[in-house]
């Protein structure tokens, strides 16, 4: 997935690609197991030599439930503007512009494509309410101390509000806050 960027002329072009399972596959550690996406690209070269590429993503890839393994389908549908300039090194640290020796010739647009659709996928990506794999999640309730046949997130400690105004207290976190207490009247 390479652009001869220097044989661009000025004004803008339009470039289609189409990615799948196995674009994704040759990625290290990636967690995508199959996809197919669609990427829109449109390079719009200046007079001063800067490269303005806006990618559109569309299309699914399938990914793993954090709860229960199973496979799951995610949505992707997003787009990506980059600035591409000449310079003398390689140089990705300001967000959003892309400076590369002059010297290269082409682009390899492959790292760009995959990182602004895995971008899309988020910190915990679970299946739709009711939708996990119930035997997976009998083994995992089976296994741990938290109840995972509802979907409910974690249980999370009393704000110190709620403490004031008396609402019932979990024991676990009641034991907390006395050695925090007992901590507190030691100095």
């Amino acid at each position: 997935m390479k652009l001869s960027i220097s044989s661009l002329p000025f004004g803008k072009q339009e470039f289609n690609y189409h990615v799948d399972g196995e674009f994704f596959n040759e990625i290290e550690a990636s967690e995508v197991r199959s996809g197919s996406v669609d990427v829109a690209l449109t390079v719009t070269h200046t007079q001063e030599g800067i490269y303005e590429f806006d990618f559109v993503c569309n299309g699914v890839i399938t990914i793993p439930c954090d709860r229960c393994l199973d496979d799951m389908e995610h949505m992707v549908d997003t787009d990506y503007l980059l600035t591409v300039k000449m310079g003398d090194a390689l140089d990705d640290s300001v967000d959003g512009v892309l400076v590369i020796p002059s010297s290269w010739r082409t682009l390899d647009l492959a790292p760009l494509v995959r990182d602004t659709v895995l971008l899309t996928i988020p910190m915990m990506h679970t299946h739709a309410p009711g939708e996990c794999n119930t035997e997976m999640l009998g083994h995992l309730e089976e296994h741990a101390a938290r109840d995972y046949s509802s979907d409910e997130d974690f249980e999370t400690p009393p704000s110190d509000s709620e403490s004031a105004a008396g609402g019932s207290i979990d024991p676990r976190w009641a034991a907390l806050e006395q050695l925090l207490e007992n901590n507190n009247n030691k100095k």
